[in-house]
């Protein structure tokens, strides 16, 4: 995200219940990618395990991309 978006969000999420809650799943789902980055090997598990959180992330992000379009 750009940082205008970020000063934005920063804003927004002392107002907006919604906003707040997606965002502070997207800054858990980035620490549980994280994890996985450091691994030289996956698990199959492993595998499917990120690919999970990284289509749930980017959903979330979608909304709260719409959230961020209606304030902008």
């Amino acid at each position: 995200m750009e940082q205008h978006e970020l000063d934005l969000i920063a804003r927004l999420v002392q107002t907006d219940a919604d906003l707040g809650e997606l965002w502070k799943a997207h800054q858990e789902y980035e620490k549980q990618l994280a994890r996985f980055e450091g691994k030289p090997y996956l698990s199959p598990a492993e595998d499917a395990e990120l690919k999970q959180i990284k289509k749930i992330k980017l959903a979330g992000k979608t909304k709260i991309q719409a959230i961020l379009d209606k304030h902008q």
